[in-house]
């Protein structure tokens, strides 16, 4: 009789057990499938390039702006989601985490590291709460000062640092990018924006193993899973040019203003794209 109750004790046991255990193993698939192809992906590894091979090298500055249609991917989800966050999210995340080291944003080089601390205590902001008598406005019960932390949503736009060379090995014309730095807006008390500032450097091809992780929306297909890296090595992004290397290492603004820094823009980009047809006899 002791081992018959035994035996029901303890089936009652582990019927009681084993659901609630399998309740917190077995969570719902969100979606179709499960997807597991991108956290696996690596960067397209460069081809090799020798300096003997390089017949030709351009260094090029560039701004991408995330409020123009095909660059909205950067900008969005303003809120992380679970596979999918914004660039400047990726970014800061990796930067906390150690995976991506930032630099000095006064010097494009990378010489001088900076720490995630040194970049939150710079970028976080400092706000004054009035708490009033509910019964009276006017009268002030007490105030305090509450830090606002960094938020990705105020970069609109950042910086490419890249070189343009053709390599007379493959004979074709190539392009690989060295440098990213976002550009922060700031903004007075009364909220309107008076400035863009940079904030820092990264060093692109150290960036490329997280990149290869990092989802980016694609508009036509839910199912081609995009990460930034790609979308950097198709140069699937809309930018304009505002500076090219020259003697007096001055960006085009500083000699052109207006529909004429347009034109010197254009003009440089296309020079890019013309520069290779030109070598060749047809």
């Amino acid at each position: 009789m002791k081992s018959l109750l035994s035996l029901v004790f303890i089936g009652f046991f582990l019927g009681i057990g084993i659901p609630s255990f399998g309740q917190i193993l077995d969570s719902p698939r969100d979606g179709v499938y499960d997807e597991i192809s991108t956290p696996e992906k690596k960067p397209i590894p460069y081809a090799s390039v020798r300096e003997a091979d390089v017949a030709w090298k351009k260094r090029i500055w560039r701004i991408i702006d995330f409020r123009q249609k095909m660059n909205q991917p950067f900008y969005y989800p303003a809120t992380p989601q679970k596979n999918w966050k914004n660039f400047m999210t990726i970014v800061m995340d990796a930067i906390r985490e150690g995976s991506i080291t930032a630099y000095d944003p006064g010097d494009d080089q990378f010489l001088v590291p900076y720490t995630y601390s040194e970049i939150d205590k710079k970028f976080s902001k400092e706000e004054e709460i009035i708490h009033r008598d509910p019964e009276d406005p006017e009268v002030i019960l007490s105030t305090e000062t509450v830090v606002v932390p960094f938020d990705p949503a105020d970069v609109e736009k950042i910086q490419i640092k890249e070189d343009w060379f053709f390599d007379k090995n493959r004979s074709i014309m190539d392009v690989r990018i060295i440098g990213i730095c976002p550009l922060i807006n700031q903004y007075d008390d009364d909220g309107n924006k008076y400035a863009v500032e940079e904030m820092f450097w990264i060093y692109f091809p150290e960036t490329r193993p997280v990149f290869a992780q990092a989802e980016v929306f694609n508009r036509k297909n839910g199912a081609e899973r995009r990460t930034y890296d790609e979308i950097f090595w198709k140069r699937m992004f809309a930018s304009y040019i505002y500076k090219e290397e020259n003697v007096y290492d001055r960006e085009i603004s500083k000699y052109a203003v207006g529909m004429d820094a347009l034109l010197e823009a254009e003009r440089i980009k296309n020079e890019l794209f013309t520069f290779e047809q030109e070598l060749w006899e047809f």
